[in-house]
């Protein structure tokens, strides 16, 4: 057992130090040109790495603050859903975020969707109802293709969770001890925030937009999406890009998980639980070996 603990620790302490190591290997010197900048270098993308942000639900006992959730719902209606869908999170999800099954039913009744075939065997429209998901802007996938400048906007429902940025040896074993799991809403913050202008010499293509932080390429289609004030916050946080990032990254992470609270509480008791199952093991083999000769 001691070697086992032993073993572990200095896993640990190797893995710290290598990514120390690795990070100050990777920084460049001072007025010198990041790697994917020099002439004849591969691009590694993304072209800048995501920046870790403090999220109320970091760390195992981190919960989702319900008045962010709130704005990050507002910011998403607003700005998000004139392109990007939720195909996969119902309307009465929102009473997880504080909302009252009469407030829900009022916000469902905002949207309308397609229902039928009715008696005569028509689709027809009507308004939504809490059991029914957020509709998509568009009709498929080729009307949002065209819409866009040829890339169709990816749903949301799960995009906290399918865009996180690989960090690679040794600070993903690390991240096991620190239990880092926000590099989806670390890389949507970023990547809401990142627009900037090209590079000297860099050519941006027509109609597509510079964001180094762009996990596939240097350039996206999709177009700056906020800027400070567009979207009015009724509690008085700040009516920033960098808080309306934050709020709607925290949004998106609870629609792609919505029971991570009740999961962290859940692994805490396991752990209590395999912790005392321990001693009482450990205690059992002192009581029952008391007697023998070793």
């Amino acid at each position: 057992m001691k070697t086992l603990v032993t073993s572990i620790l200095s896993l640990a302490v190797a893995a710290v130090l290598g990514s120390a190591a690795f990070a100050e290997e990777a920084t460049p010197a001072k007025g010198a040109a990041p790697a994917h900048h020099e002439e004849g270098a591969t691009p590694h993308y993304p072209l800048k790495e995501p920046k870790e942000e403090e999220w109320s639900f970091a760390g195992p006992f981190g919960h989702y603050d319900k008045a962010q959730l709130q704005r990050g719902l507002k910011v998403y209606t607003e700005v998000c859903s004139a392109c990007h869908s939720m195909n996969l999170v119902p309307f009465r999800m929102l009473d997880e975020l504080g909302y009252s099954e009469a407030q829900v039913k009022a916000f469902a009744a905002n949207y309308e969707v397609q229902d039928g075939p009715n008696a005569a065997g028509e689709m027809f429209t009507r308004k939504a109802v809490p059991s029914d998901h957020f509709p998509a802007p568009f009709a498929n996938v080729e009307a949002a293709a065209a819409s866009n400048n040829g890339a169709a906007p990816p749903d949301f429902s799960l995009i906290a969770k399918a865009r996180e940025v690989e960090r690679g040896f040794p600070r993903f074993v690390v991240d096991i001890f620190t239990q880092y799991q926000e590099n989806g809403p670390d890389y949507i913050h970023a990547l809401l925030t990142g627009y900037e202008e090209p590079p000297a010499g860099f050519q941006v293509p027509q109609g597509g937009h510079y964001n180094p932080y762009f996990h596939a390429a240097a350039v996206l289609a999709m177009p700056k999406p906020l800027s400070d004030g567009q979207v009015t916050y009724d509690d008085g946080a700040p009516q920033t890009v960098d808080q309306y990032s934050k709020d709607v990254s925290s949004f998106l992470m609870w629609a792609a998980e919505p029971h991570l609270e009740e999961r962290k509480r859940m692994g805490f008791m396991v752990m209590i639980f395999l912790a005392i199952f321990t001693v009482l093991i450990y205690l059992t083999k002192r009581s029952v070996y008391a007697s023998k000769e070793h």
